[in-house]
């Protein structure tokens, strides 16, 4: 893997596991410096293997720096005290923002109406959008100040079809209007703001939903899901995304990491082209043009 990021600073939130742990170890794999972030500091602190210990030495390992911060997003004082740091050990330098760190409550995924879950499952919108923005608004300050940056947020289908009911839904719509609002107030700073929408990807969570529910996964639409993106796969095609000579003018949009991956010639682990599924679950908005200031 060739170092095309080596001096690069990126900040994964949520990235002990899944998605972000992923990307996190992908960026590193192109020589990155990132700072693996989120709430479980060492193994068996969750119900879930993984841990911000672990995925920063998986950063090292894969040919980058990883550097392990706990980190709780659901604390705004936590989320500033971690890019205090960042601006103080890189000298003030930042250069991607992965906003990936959500609050799950498995009911989520539960069949059931949503007055019928436990209103913890709001909870997704304070950590998984909220600190999102205060994460963006910490980030923004860097990178408006050195010219350059790409802020990044996972986003999936459910933003415009119902995917696992309306506060999943209005998380990920969320995460697309947040980038096509922030890119607006960014664009005369060299800074982007994207989302990427994931397919199915290999993680321990995908792994636990699917157990529960098979018989959502063998018809239609979804009997594709049964083609997993690797963890690291919205990482490689990040990479390349940054270093795209028009991320500027693609700033604001929502993106398929599948499309993506295609347009870069970018092909998941063994030579496998994840599928998109614009035709079955919907397509991105387009932001519209006009602004009102």
């Amino acid at each position: 893997m060739t170092q095309d990021l080596k001096g690069v600073v990126a900040v994964v939130s949520g990235s002990s596991r899944g998605v972000g742990r992923g990307m996190a170890v992908a960026l590193g794999a192109h020589g990155a410096t990132v700072y693996v972030t989120g709430r479980t500091a060492s193994a068996g602190q969750s119900e879930f293997p993984g841990s911000v210990a672990e995925a920063a030495e998986q950063v090292t390992a894969a040919g980058g720096k990883g550097i392990g911060v706990t980190c709780d997003f659901g604390s705004d004082e936590q989320i500033a005290s971690l890019f205090e740091r960042v601006a103080k050990e890189q000298n003030g330098r930042l250069d991607i923002l992965v906003n990936n760190a959500a609050y799950i409550n498995n009911e989520i995924f539960a069949h059931g109406g949503f007055w019928e879950k436990s209103l913890d499952t709001v909870r997704l919108l304070d950590v998984g959008l909220r600190s999102s923005f205060i994460a963006s608004w910490h980030a923004a300050k860097l990178m408006v100040a050195q010219r350059r940056g790409l802020i990044c947020n996972t986003s999936t289908y459910g933003s415009v079809s119902y995917i696992h009911g309306p506060i999943y839904g209005a998380q990920k719509a969320g995460h697309d209007k947040f980038a096509a609002d922030m890119a607006v107030d960014l664009r005369d700073y060299g800074v982007a703001a994207v989302s990427y929408w994931f397919g199915a990807v290999a993680t321990e969570r995908h792994a636990l939903v699917t157990a529960s529910m098979p018989e959502g996964y063998d018809a239609g639409a979804a009997g594709s899901f049964k083609i997993t993106e690797s963890p690291e796969f919205g990482g490689h095609v990040l990479a390349a995304h940054y270093l795209d000579p028009k991320l500027m003018e693609r700033s604001g949009h929502t993106f398929i990491v599948a499309e993506l991956a295609r347009e870069y010639g970018i092909k998941d682990v063994g030579g496998v082209e994840p599928p998109s599924y614009r035709q079955y679950l919907g397509e991105p908005r387009i932001p519209h043009a006009s602004a009102i200031v």
